[in-house]
């Protein structure tokens, strides 16, 4: 199988805010996300002439995440912010141990406690959780050495793992646990 080209890296994930300053807050004095660049717009979007404030908070490796919010109510309520009630939406940020340990401190310090954030061991990697401003849990992931070591083997193992899933053998393959 020829290799596809992928892309660099993550340029940004977007999402939309009711509270700009609340989320400001957050990711930059909360977690350290420094903001990068804001844009205040108006554009024709769908129809409709729209103006809003576009945030961007830098991540290490140059990705960002980005928030909008809408200075029309009626555009604000059409464009969310909200988000879905289930921890399985999430974004999984990779860190190392001190910044993991870091994150936790910071989010500690900042007066979080369960259920607004939680820690699990998942066998192959450790995850600090924390809900922002807006509903959306981040996920702080630190991957186990010997985890990372097994990436080629899992990557061999995937089809034939999703395959064996699908066809309703739900043998769990987590040999962390």
């Amino acid at each position: 199988m020829a290799k596809a080209s992928l892309p660099n890296r993550l340029h940004h994930t977007a999402y939309v805010t009711s509270d700009m300053e609340a989320t400001r807050k957050f990711y930059e004095d909360v977690l350290g996300f420094p903001l990068v660049a804001t844009w205040c717009e108006k554009d024709i979007l769908f129809g409709k002439e729209r103006t809003y404030i576009h945030c961007f908070f830098g991540i290490a490796d140059g990705s960002a995440l980005a928030f909008f919010q809408f200075a029309d109510p009626e555009d604000q309520k059409e464009f969310g912010p909200e988000m879905p009630a289930s921890p399985f939406h999430h974004i999984a940020l990779d860190v190392d141990a001190e910044t993991q340990q870091a994150m936790e401190e910071r989010i500690a310090a900042a007066g979080y406690k369960e259920p607004d954030t939680y820690v699990l061991e998942h066998g192959y990697c450790r995850s600090v959780y924390v809900v922002d401003p807006n509903g959306m849990i981040v996920e702080f992931v630190l991957d186990l050495p010997d985890a990372v070591s097994r990436a080629d083997e899992w990557r061999a193992r995937a089809h034939s793992e999703l395959k064996r899933w699908l066809e309703g053998d739900h043998t769990n393959n987590n040999d962390y646990r």
